[in-house]
């Protein structure tokens, strides 16, 4: 399980995270919903030691992480799909793949790759093309099946629909529903309400960095929704 409890985190003199506090459940699927400027990124930086929290904790299974270089925390279980994608341009689809391999059982990598252009058929056409010259949704199946490729038992994904057409955003999103399914926790970061709401079982909203709520999707969708619309 991940356990953020009461995470401070500051630039300087700007305050980005307030006492902010969350669990993803083992298999969960959570969104952090909120708009540009709440926090959520800020969230994810302080879970892989991007930044180092002033106050607060990040526990997974138990552990104090806080703090934890990002390599370590994918050797733990974690992965992460930064916003902005971030695939290595001059690298091909092939390569990016097995970058995300790195900490893998080098027996398992052929397995964890097949199952990447299962996941993502898109992919498997697009194997020896360099990464820079995919499409923005192909860009995005390739960072999230990077991650899945150290085979993480929770993966962390910022902004997953950004700038992706209403389609592209709905293919991305049904091969998370597929990830979650199999066993896989999700930490989802997002502005696109109604398309996280498709996936996650348990939400929470950020407002000028704290959650102003959190509990059921089933329970606050309409409500979120119904503010997210107005």
């Amino acid at each position: 399980m991940l356990s953020v409890s009461d995470l401070d985190v500051s630039y300087g003199r700007v305050r980005a995270l307030r006492g902010v506090s969350l669990t993803v459940p083992d298999g969960g699927s959570v969104a952090v919903l909120g708009p540009n400027g709440a926090g959520k990124s800020s969230l994810m930086r302080a879970i892989f030691g991007q930044v180092r929290p002033t106050g607060g904790t990040v526990e997974w299974d138990g552990e104090v992480i806080s703090g934890r270089p990002a390599y370590k925390c994918v050797r733990s279980g974690l992965a992460h799909v930064p916003e902005g994608r971030e695939v290595i341009a001059r690298l091909s689809v092939h390569e990016n793949l097995l970058m995300g391999a790195y900490v893998a059982d080098r027996s398992t990598v052929a397995e964890q790759l097949e199952q990447m252009l299962e996941l993502f058929p898109s992919l498997r056409r697009r194997l020896k093309v360099a990464s820079g010259r995919l499409s923005g949704g192909e860009q995005q199946m390739l960072a999230i099946a990077r991650g899945l490729m150290s085979r993480p038992r929770l993966i962390a994904i910022d902004e997953p629909s950004m700038g992706l057409a209403p389609a592209v955003a709905n293919m991305v999103l049904e091969g998370l529903r597929k990830v979650h399914a199999s066993g896989t926790a999700v930490l989802l970061v997002e502005q696109n309400a109604a398309l996280a709401l498709r996936l996650a079982e348990d939400i929470v909203v950020f407002s000028h960095g704290e959650v102003v709520t959190s509990g059921s999707a089933k329970e606050l969708g309409p409500e979120v929704l119904d503010h997210y619309a107005a």
